[in-house]
């Protein structure tokens, strides 16, 4: 029997332990921790607001010391607050100023109204699959909760969508410093988006921004880059732009970022554009070749392995040959630079971005039909946004002080130092 009751007192010591610590909490965050709860938070939000009118009004049915406080109580309403994703109804208390002859808002009751971080919850869950109607259902299993369904989820994602894609489009990129950039094109239904990712010093995937067009046109290129610089995206560094075979990137590049870059062709595109242009039986041999090519470390090396591979696809195919010819030269800047073992696993191909774009296409993919472009902007916007708080550093991130030195003095730019 004592050991029993020790061990009440014990719970009970540890229960006013931890009722100590949620009364030294501040109010923002006494309200995260209520609204998480159903339907023990209906009971956490009634002492909230209770214990607030007492002080307020002193405590109810008391005629003891009423002259210290300055408000009276002046019974209750009908109100609702937002717990976890759903609303709930409440009574609410009133307490009316001595002075003024006015009702006295609850601080409390006004947080707890606060749909934000229900809007967080919702944008998480959707964003992971979970669709509006089956997110319905799901709450209609507390009794408590009332105004949950299909269409006002659907408003209330649309609401917060906007707002995140506003705050991706509008952030300012001063704050980064950035040593390299990738940019690829991720397809919507029958529209084309181009999309750029930024590589700080430090290592950090950043997703900068987007373009919508129907290709991978030079304009839309061009605005995007322009949008970036706007935004305060510095490239008087230097900066290592690693694209595929595209054009109208490869023009937009030299048009807005001009002798403050230099490119870096995606080693792969490069290769399956070449064997494209090969049979199926001739197709396995040169893949082996120019694997081989690419993967010897030295730049002399490597273009001497790929002239020669060059010479043998003459008698082959000359359209081969020349598409093996075109930017050949830039599918060899790292090896340039002398960093292929240091970056190449990260800098050699636009892998990095093409993942991004794969996870966008995960967190997409319960979308059948795209209805318009803003949705199109917002899904995009915050998706990039959800998905860069995961994202890891680049492998080799410790070398990109040496890419930032390699580009200063390739550029003839200013030497840079390493803080």
């Amino acid at each position: 029997m004592k050991k029993v009751t020790h061990q009440n007192k014990k719970e009970q010591s540890k229960l006013n332990d931890r009722r100590q610590t949620y009364e030294a909490l501040d109010l923002d965050t006494k309200v995260s921790l209520i609204q998480a709860f159903i339907p023990i938070g209906l009971l956490a939000v009634e002492e909230l607001l209770y214990k607030e009118a007492e002080q307020l009004a002193g405590p109810a049915y008391s005629r003891k010391e009423l002259h210290k406080f300055k408000g009276t109580r002046w019974g209750s309403n009908p109100g609702s607050v937002f717990l976890g994703e759903s609303k709930v109804k409440i009574q609410v208390p009133r307490v009316r100023s001595k002075e003024r002859k006015e009702e006295i808002p609850l601080r409390s009751y006004r947080a707890l109204q606060s749909s934000q971080p229900v809007q967080e919850y919702i944008l998480a869950r959707l964003l992971g699959g979970l669709s509006c109607r089956r997110y319905s259902e799901c709450a209609e299993l507390a009794p408590e909760v009332f105004g949950v369904s299909a269409s006002s989820l659907s408003r209330r994602f649309i609401e917060v969508t906007k707002e995140k894609l506003k705050a991706f489009q509008e952030r300012r990129l001063d704050e980064d410093d950035f040593v390299a950039l990738f940019i690829d094109g991720k397809t919507f239904a029958s529209q084309n988006v181009i999309i750029a990712l930024g590589i700080t010093i430090e290592g950090r995937k950043v997703p900068l921004g987007f373009r919508q067009g129907t290709t991978e046109h030079y304009q839309v290129c061009a605005d995007l880059l322009n949008d970036l610089l706007d935004r305060g995206f510095a490239i008087d560094k230097g900066l290592l732009v690693v694209i595929d075979g595209s054009k109208g990137l490869h023009k937009a590049v030299r048009s807005v970022i001009g002798d403050k870059s230099v490119i870096q062709r995606c080693q792969w595109h490069k290769r399956e554009n070449v064997l494209a242009y090969l049979s199926k039986d001739q197709q396995l041999l040169y893949r082996k070749k120019l694997q081989n090519a690419y993967h010897c470390s030295d730049y002399h090396d490597a273009k001497e392995k790929l002239l020669e591979i060059r010479e043998e696809l003459k008698p082959i195919n000359l359209s081969a040959v020349r598409s093996l010819d075109e930017g050949l030269e830039e599918t060899l800047t790292l090896h340039r630079l002398g960093l292929f073992e240091q970056l190449g696993s990260s800098f050699k191909t636009t892998n990095c971005i093409e993942s991004l774009n794969s996870q966008v296409a995960r967190l997409t993919r319960r979308i059948t039909y795209w209805k318009n472009s803003e949705q199109i902007h917002r899904w995009l916007g915050c998706c990039l946004l959800d998905i860069e708080l995961r994202m890891r550093k680049v492998r080799g991130y410790r070398h990109l002080w040496d890419l930032r030195e390699k580009l200063l003095k390739e550029l003839n730019l200013c030497k840079g130092t390493k803080s």
